[in-house]
C-alpha cells in the first residue's frame, strides 16, 4: 500500500511538474505572440467623417461605423451600473478575470459539449474588441485572459470601463453607447431614463437578438433582467425597477439629421478627404469645416427650387398621376415634392394624405397655374404631388424636368458660400455647379469688352451695330449672326453695346481686336485653352464653362482685378480637435502694400484698377438698363452682372455680384433641350439670383463705385462719343482711362466718324 501511494505520489509530481513545464513554456510562446497593450494608451476609434459649414452646423456624415467617443466622467453613472449589472457585476472587484465563471463555463463545456460564451469579464471583452480577433478558440481565449492580467496591472478600472463603452457593438452600425443612444433615441447620454439606460446595457450580449428595433418584445425581456439585476445589486429602489420595468419601448431607430442641406457640397469634401486619406477618411473621425454660410446655403437651395418650380410650372401641367403599385412600394419623395392621395375635392378645396398621414388642404388658387379647375382637374383616389409654398398653403406640384445650379463666393478669397448642383441630389448626384459644361453665352461677353478696354477702346466708342457675313472653312453657308431681337442699331456705344448684350458689337470687336488677343485675356481669367474655341463665335460665348467658374470670373471684376481660386474647405480637425489643415488662400487686397515678400499672401492681379473700374461701371448699367433690369427690385445701386442666353435657349445664365458677394446662376436641360424662346438668362435666371442676393445683401451696406487714379469724367455726346459742350442736355458724363480721353468735339467731326482707339474711324456706316 505504501509502495502504491509512492508511486501515486511520483506520478502525481511528475504530471504536475510536467503541466507546469508545459505551461511555462506555452506561456512564453503565447506572450512573444501578444499584442503591445501600451497601444491602448492612444486608442485610435474608427468615427465617422463629420461634415460641417463655417458656422458649425451639421451637413452630413460618411463612415460604416457611427462611433463618438465620451470620457467616463461624461458618462450617467447609472448607465455604468447597468452594464456591470448586465455583464460584469464583480468589474471593481476582479483583476481581470473571473475565475469562479470561467470554472462555470468549462463544466458547462464537459457537461453539454457545447461551446458556449461565457465567463468573459469586461476586461476581457476589451481585449477581444481592442487587440485580438473574435475567434473562438482556446488559444485565443488562453491570450484573453493573460492580456486582461496585463490590462488591469497597466490602466485604472475607469480606463477600462471607458474603452469598452466606447467601442462595444451596438447594432445598426453603432459602436459605444453615444453612439447607441443616437441611434435608438435620439439623444445625448445625459437625457437617458433609468428604462434606456438598461436597454442600451441589455445589447451587447446579442445586438441581433435583443435589439429594441427588430426585435422589441426580447429587448425588452433583456432590459428588464438588466433592470432586475442593477435591483439586485442595491443598484436601484424597488419602485425604479418597478416603475422603469413596466415602460414600453421608445426606441425608434434614428438617422443622422442634417442641420442644412448641402448634398453636393458635403460629396465634394468626400471626395477631397478620399483624395488625401483613402478609406482612413471614414474612419478616423475628422471633422471637416467648410466655407460654407448656413444662412446663405439655406437661402441658394430655395431660390433654386423655386425658380425650377417657375419655369416648370410656365411650361404647363404633364397631367402625370403617380402610379402606385402597392402599400410597401411608396412612390418616394423627389426635392421638395411629396406624394399625397387625394381624400376629397370639394368646394374649391382638396383634400390630400400625405405619407406621413398628415392631412392637408389644397386651395384652388394654387392650382391656377395649371390652366385647369379643381375639380376637373383631380378626383379621389389620385396620386399626385405636392408642395408646401412659403405661405405654409399646399400647392399641386410636379418634378420639374429641367435643371439648374447656384454657386456663390466671397470675391475677396474665393471661399465657397453656397453651392446646390441640382434639384434633388438623390435623383441625380451629377453636380452641375461644378462638372457641367454649359456655354456661358453673352456671360463671356464681358471677357471680350475687357479685352477691348485694355486694347485702348473707351466705353464711349462706337462700334457699327449693322448686318455682317462671316465666311466659314468647310462650311457651304457664311454664319450671319444677329442680335437677339433681330434688330440692328446702327453706331452703337460700347457702354450701350454691353448694356443690352448687342451681339454684332461683340462680333466685330472681337474680329478688328483679334482672336488671339480675347483668348489671351480667357486664359488669364482661368479658362483652359481646350474651353476656348479659336473663332469668332467666342464673342457670344461658344466656349464651356462651370457655374462655379463663371462666379470665379466675376469675382474678378468685385473684387478690384484678382483671380482668386474658389475652395470650400476652411480647416480640418482631428478626432481629438487638433487642426490638421487650414485653408490659406490668396486674397485680393486692392489696398494692401505690394512689397514682393507680402505678395506671397495675394492672388495675382489680372486687370488694372483702372479697366476693373470701368467693367464695373458697364456691368452696373446692365442691372440699372438694360437686361437684368429685374435686379432693381433689390433697390440698390451696387448691383451689376451679366445676363447670359445661348444659341437656340439652350442655357440661360445670370453672372452677377457687389463687392462683399459673387453668384452665378444656371438654368438649363441635361440633355440641351431648348428651354423656349422667351426663356432668356433674365427671365429663367435671374429670379434665382435675384431671390439670393435679397438674404445675402440684407443689412449690408451699399458700397459705391470708387474712381481710381487714372479715371476721368468728361462730358460727351453719346451719338458721336466726342466731347461735348456741357449746355447741351443730351450729352453724357462718361469714364475714360486719362490717356484716352477724346481730345476733339462733336462740332468739330462728323457725326459718322467712329472714336476708335486711335481717333480715326476705320468702317463706315454701310
Amino acid at each position: 500500500m505504501v509502495r502504491i501511494l509512492k508511486w501515486f505520489a511520483f506520478f502525481f509530481t511528475a504530471i504536475t511538474l510536467g503541466t507546469a513545464i508545459f505551461g511555462y513554456f506555452l506561456y512564453n510562446k503565447l506572450s512573444a505572440d501578444l499584442p503591445d497593450i501600451k497601444t491602448l494608451h492612444n486608442v485610435q476609434y474608427q468615427t465617422p467623417l463629420t461634415i460641417y459649414s463655417k458656422d458649425s452646423l451639421l451637413i452630413a456624415q460618411f463612415g460604416e461605423k457611427k462611433c463618438t467617443p465620451v470620457n467616463i466622467e461624461e458618462v450617467p453613472q447609472q448607465l455604468i451600473n447597468a452594464f456591470i449589472a448586465a455583464e460584469d457585476d464583480s468589474f471593481y472587484e476582479h483583476t481581470g478575470v473571473d475565475f469562479k465563471g470561467l470554472l462555470r463555463a468549462g463544466l458547462q463545456l464537459a457537461l453539454t459539449g457545447k461551446k458556449k460564451q461565457g465567463g468573459s469579464t469586461i476586461t476581457m471583452q476589451v481585449t477581444r474588441n481592442f487587440l485580438l480577433s473574435s475567434e473562438k478558440t482556446y488559444t485565443r481565449k488562453l491570450k484573453e485572459i493573460m492580456l486582461a492580467l496585463k490590462i488591469e496591472h497597466e490602466y485604472p478600472k475607469n480606463k477600462i470601463m471607458e474603452l469598452y463603452l466606447n467601442q462595444i457593438f451596438m447594432g445598426h452600425r453603432a459602436y459605444g453607447i453615444s453612439a447607441a443612444a443616437q441611434v435608438y433615441y435620439g439623444k445625448p447620454l445625459t437625457e437617458l431614463s433609468l428604462a434606456e439606460h438598461a436597454m442600451i446595457a441589455g445589447l451587447p450580449k446579442a445586438p441581433s437578438i435583443y435589439n429594441p428595433i427588430t426585435n422589441e418584445k426580447r429587448a425588452i425581456e433583456r432590459r428588464n433582467y438588466v433592470l432586475h439585476r442593477m435591483l439586485e445589486l442595491n443598484h436601484i429602489t424597488q419602485q425604479d425597477y418597478e416603475d422603469a420595468s413596466r415602460q414600453p419601448s421608445t426606441a425608434k431607430l434614428q438617422s443622422v439629421t442634417p442641420e442644412i442641406s448641402a448634398l453636393y457640397l458635403a460629396e465634394m469634401v468626400r471626395q477631397k478627404l478620399f483624395e488625401l486619406y483613402g478609406e482612413q477618411a471614414y474612419t478616423s473621425g475628422f471633422k471637416v469645416y467648410t466655407t460654407i454660410n448656413g444662412i446663405l446655403q439655406t437661402t441658394a437651395n430655395q431660390a433654386l427650387t423655386d425658380t425650377l418650380h417657375a419655369y416648370d410650372e410656365r411650361h404647363g401641367y404633364r397631367h402625370s398621376r403617380i402610379n402606385k403599385t402597392n402599400d410597401f412600394n411608396e412612390p418616394p419623395i423627389i426635392g421638395d415634392t411629396l406624394p399625397a392621395t387625394v381624400l376629397q375635392v370639394k368646394n374649391n378645396l382638396a383634400t390630400a394624405l400625405l405619407q406621413d398621414r398628415t392631412v392637408i388642404e389644397i386651395p384652388s388658387e394654387n392650382i391656377k397655374w395649371t390652366g385647369s379647375s379643381i375639380g376637373t382637374l383631380l378626383k379621389t383616389g389620385d396620386i399626385i404631388r405636392v408642395r408646401q409654398l412659403p405661405n405654409n398653403t399646399w400647392a399641386l406640384t410636379q418634378v420639374p424636368e429641367v435643371e439648374g445650379a447656384f454657386v456663390s463666393l466671397n470675391p475677396a478669397n474665393g471661399a465657397i458660400l453656397a453651392l446646390t448642383g441640382g434639384f434633388d441630389f438623390f435623383r441625380n448626384k451629377y453636380n452641375r455647379a461644378t462638372q457641367s459644361k454649359r456655354q456661358p453665352g453673352s456671360g463671356f461677353k464681358p471677357i471680350i469688352y475687357t479685352t477691348a478696354l485694355e486694347q485702348g477702346y473707351t466705353p464711349a466708342s462706337l462700334i457699327n451695330d449693322a448686318p455682317i457675313v462671316i465666311d466659314i472653312p468647310g462650311q457651304e453657308n457664311e454664319w450671319r449672326p444677329e442680335n437677339y431681337n433681330k434688330k440692328f442699331y446702327g453706331p452703337t456705344s460700347i457702354r450701350s453695346a454691353i448694356t443690352h448684350s448687342r451681339n454684332i458689337i461683340s462680333i466685330r470687336l472681337l474680329k478688328e481686336m483679334g482672336i488671339e488677343k480675347a483668348v489671351a485675356t480667357a486664359l488669364r481669367f482661368g479658362f483652359t485653352e481646350d474651353q476656348i474655341p479659336k473663332t469668332l463665335s467666342l464673342a457670344l460665348g461658344s466656349g464651356y464653362a462651370s457655374p462655379l467658374q463663371m462666379a470665379q470670373v466675376y469675382a474678378t471684376f468685385a473684387n478690384g482685378g484678382f483671380l482668386v481660386k474658389p475652395y470650400f474647405i476652411e480647416r480640418i480637425e482631428s478626432n481629438e480637435g487638433e487642426i490638421i489643415y487650414q485653408a490659406k488662400p490668396k486674397i485680393a487686397c486692392p489696398t494692401c502694400d505690394s512689397t514682393e515678400e507680402l505678395k506671397r499672401n495675394y492672388a495675382p492681379r489680372i486687370i488694372t484698377p483702372q479697366i476693373c473700374f470701368l467693367m464695373n461701371s458697364l456691368l452696373r448699367d446692365v442691372v440699372q438698363h438694360g437686361t437684368a433690369t429685374g435686379a432693381k427690385i433689390l433697390g440698390r445701386q451696387d448691383l451689376a452682372g451679366k445676363t447670359g442666353t445661348t444659341n437656340e435657349h439652350r442655357d440661360a445664365w445670370f453672372n452677377g455680384y457687389t463687392q462683399s458677394n459673387v453668384a452665378s446662376a444656371w438654368i438649363g436641360f441635361d440633355d440641351f433641350a431648348p428651354l423656349g424662346d422667351s426663356e432668356t438668362g433674365g427671365v429663367a435666371a435671374l429670379p434665382m439670383w435675384i431671390e439670393f442676393m435679397r438674404i445675402a445683401l440684407k443689412d449690408i451696406p451699399e458700397a459705391p463705385l470708387e474712381m481710381p487714379e487714372g479715371i476721368v469724367k468728361a462730358f460727351i455726346n453719346p451719338e458721336t462719343g466726342l466731347l461735348e459742350s456741357a449746355s447741351n442736355k443730351s450729352g453724357i458724363w462718361e469714364f475714360f482711362q486719362e490717356d484716352r480721353v477724346p481730345t476733339s468735339s462733336t462740332s468739330d467731326n462728323s457725326a459718322n466718324d467712329f472714336d476708335r482707339p486711335d481717333e480715326k474711324p476705320t468702317e463706315n456706316l454701310f
